[in-house]
């Protein structure tokens, strides 16, 4: 397995940082961007007051239901499709908008929407893939946040050899720039090991 070298550094109100690829897009990891007090906050009040649901979509042509439940959340205009289902967004939550106004302000780039995803036990998961809906734009900024137990997310490049996997821990964002999305697909794999719940939040901007 290769692991690609570390440039491109971006600033945030953290210490600068570098991206975790070295070509065709950017990737930053902030360990403990929330630290555990307040991560567990965060994770509770999602946990219990998210409009939690179960979705089937169109893969490879056929119905499937998703292995995790899912919630999307945004401005009344930041209607999103993917997989052949169109998402017409929830009205933001406090705790959610927060959440965008911390985030906005480390990448320094504004969001509209957000998928948040619940991992309810190690069998859940995401297949590999990019977010490259063309609502999302040519080169998005996609922020991902998470908070309960720490998940394995692995990256792959479309053409080359090269791999990355990262443990994602409680706290901790991970953001998404420049083409990655059209070089690079990522996946959270099923695991034998026992999990407890994790939520993942990807922060977006859909362009109406």
């Amino acid at each position: 397995m290769r692991f690609a070298k570390m440039n491109n550094p971006i600033v945030s109100e953290h210490d600068p940082i570098q991206s975790l690829i070295s070509f065709d897009g950017k990737l930053f990891l902030i360990p403990g961007f929330y630290q555990t007090e307040k991560a567990d906050f965060y994770f509770e009040r999602l946990y219990n007051t998210l409009g939690w649901q179960s979705e089937k979509l169109f893969i490879f042509g056929r119905q499937v239901l998703t292995p995790r439940l899912m919630a999307w959340y945004g401005d009344k205009q930041a209607v999103y499709r993917y997989s052949g289902v169109n998402h017409l967004p929830n009205e933001w939550t406090a705790e959610l908008l927060q959440l965008k106004t911390d985030v906005e302000t480390s990448c320094q780039h504004k969001f509209n929407s957000v998928l948040a995803n619940l991992y309810r036990h190690g069998q859940d998961s995401m297949a590999y893939h990019a977010d490259n809906e063309k609502e999302l734009g040519e080169n998005p900024t996609i922020a991902s946040l998470n908070f309960g137990e720490s998940r394995l997310i692995r990256f792959k490049h479309n053409k080359t050899a090269d791999k990355l996997q990262l443990e994602l821990a409680h706290g901790d964002l991970l953001i998404m720039a420049g083409s990655i999305q059209h070089h690079w697909k990522h996946e959270a794999p099923k695991t034998r090991a026992a999990k407890t719940a994790r939520i993942n939040l990807t922060f977006r901007q859909i362009i109406s």
